[in-house]
């Protein structure tokens, strides 16, 4: 199984966020059922973060309620990750 890549990511006060793409080598995403929320977030006070020459990619996912959830892993072909009432959420997500 291959991790799914993160395609784009529009939280760009995030510290892995480098011109709207993923750079962490693995995100997570959250078990909060109505908001898939990105665990991986971290804020610019954490100063930069994560690796220019990688693209982010999906470790996990906790959203069992997905219809991209396998067995806690993500099997869609790639993710959009942006705010969605305030949080930074999976907007691939889809309810099974």
């Amino acid at each position: 199984m291959e991790m799914p890549p993160v395609k784009g990511c529009q939280v760009t006060d995030c510290c892995y966020n480098m011109d709207e793409q993923c750079h962490a080598l693995a995100i997570q995403v959250g078990d909060n059922p109505t908001h898939p929320i990105c665990d991986t977030y971290a804020g610019q006070t954490a100063g930069q973060c994560g690796d220019k020459a990688a693209t982010g990619n999906v470790g996990a996912c906790k959203v069992s309620v997905c219809e991209y959830n396998e067995s806690l892993e993500c099997i869609a072909g790639s993710i959009m990750v942006g705010y969605q009432q305030g949080e930074p959420d999976c907007l691939t997500f889809e309810p099974k």
